[in-house]
């Protein structure tokens, strides 16, 4: 699409004349602090969450939290960092309320299944772009203990409500997951809550992003909520409980570390990332792996830095299950030196866009050939060239197309303020570690975010 036919406006995604040489303090994870904040809302007193990720997600779900009759409070610190103190409900809110879900999947998924343990009446809704992603399956898993769903228009789909006021216990619920793991997350973090705790298995067929039930489940464990998992990985067993009141600090988002590494690679420059975890649940610690099979020089420090180097070669890969970071691996095999194929990812196209159909769009447009089947995209680059491309208000097909700018002169991205989502100082980020490239001596510093 042409620029003049997009609503939003283009940015001019910078490209270096040199390589880079940039420390990037990456926000905190996105995944974790929506978890830490809904559990803290089942909590038994108030609990500290330091390092919470502010972004457009994160707000949302305070303001969910908030509606339901969580009292909190924030403090901002010098170094960028927000500590959140949250005081759960101390009796649940008659309602009907409303809560707005944005486009945020923790939000639209995990809140319904929170506002039932709470016993609260709420009414659901969320951007355009919220109504045509799949909501069915916890849903139905509420209807099976009874909760009573209403639907403002299609069934399955935002908006609708929930009505708790006939919620039972039952022996085991079967799910299905194959389109979202944040459904069998939404009942496990719920869990806790329910009358009866809860017995979950994953229906029979495929689980979408495993790694994120895995963080789920090591959350609960983590603040103190015994949870069995099944031989097979396939089933969940936990207790009716109240979460014990919890202080915790959050990790940096390693998916959102992704584009910066990436930067390194394209570049051939260097990039480091402090705080990065030695153990984590989260997937973008794959990040290390990645890019050493793509060619870069990986280190992670004693001081927990996180260094990647570019050799001036980017390798092609052939990878499964990347999830989420399907958009930033797919732009760095955009850039490669041979075709790359990324498969086991057909769940992607029910994320905040269709995002196999995206790619193969986007991509297309800087002279890729990109084939998408239902759960896969083969890569083949070709001759390069400068397009503007569509971000669909998708915050990682916004930073897919910062990473080719980085490659191809006069690309621009259409709306890249829609990477406030996760990360809202993104371009301001991007733009501090691009013009590392022009300092001749010593490191640069990229240092926003916290």
């Amino acid at each position: 699409m042409p620029a003049n036919q997009s609503e939003h406006p283009m940015w001019d995604a910078p490209t270096p004349a040199a390589p880079i040489d940039a420390t990037v303090l990456v926000p905190a994870s996105k995944s974790l602090t929506n978890r830490y904040l809904v559990l803290a809302a089942l909590a038994d007193g108030p609990c500290t969450i330091h390092n919470t990720l502010i972004s457009r997600d994160s707000e949302l779900m305070l303001s969910a939290l908030a509606a339901l009759g969580a009292r909190i409070v924030r403090e901002n610190h010098q170094d960028g960092s927000t500590t959140v103190q949250l005081t759960p409900p101390a009796l649940p809110k008659s309602g009907p309320l409303h809560i707005d879900c944005g486009l945020a999947g923790t939000v639209m998924r995990f809140v319904p299944a929170l506002a039932a343990a709470l016993g609260t009446r709420v009414g659901f809704d969320g951007d355009a772009g919220a109504r045509v992603r799949p909501m069915k399956p916890v849903l139905d898993a509420l209807e099976g203990l009874g909760v009573q769903v209403g639907y403002g228009n299609e069934a399955g789909f935002l908006p609708f409500t929930i009505n708790p006021a006939t919620l039972v216990p039952r022996d085991e619920l079967l799910i299905d997951a194959s389109s979202s793991s944040q459904f069998i997350s939404a009942m496990l973090l719920a869990a806790p809550g329910l009358p009866g705790g809860l017995v979950l298995r994953a229906a029979d067929g495929p689980v979408a992003s495993p790694e994120h039930i895995e963080m789920t489940v090591a959350t609960l464990r983590e603040l103190g909520v015994p949870v069995t998992t099944a031989d097979d990985g396939r089933g969940w067993s936990i207790p009716h409980t109240k979460v014990p009141a919890f202080t915790v600090t959050v990790e940096p988002d390693l998916s959102n570390a992704g584009p910066f590494l990436a930067a390194a690679l394209v570049t051939g420059g260097t990039v480091r990332v402090p705080h990065w975890p030695e153990h984590t649940t989260q997937i973008g610690g794959r990040w290390t792996g990645i890019l050493r099979a793509m060619g870069a020089e990986v280190q992670l420090g004693a001081d927990s830095v996180l260094t990647v180097r570019g050799t001036g070669r980017i390798k092609p890969l052939d990878y499964a299950d990347a999830a989420e970071l399907t958009p930033t691996l797919a732009a760095l095999c955009a850039l490669a030196d041979g075709p790359s194929k990324l498969t086991g990812i057909g769940h992607l196209r029910g994320h905040e866009t269709d995002r196999l159909d995206a790619l193969q769009r986007e991509l297309g447009r800087i002279g890729v050939t990109v084939n998408a089947t239902e759960d896969s995209l083969d890569i083949v680059p070709g001759p390069r060239r400068a397009a503007d491309l569509l971000s669909y208000e998708d915050h990682r097909m916004a930073t897919a197309g910062a990473i080719l700018g980085l490659a191809i002169s006069g690309v621009r991205v259409e709306n890249i303020a829609t990477t406030a989502k996760t990360m809202p100082d993104f371009p301001a980020m991007w733009q501090d570690m691009v013009d590392t490239a022009a300092i001749p001596t010593g490191p640069g510093t990229a240092e926003r975010g916290a």
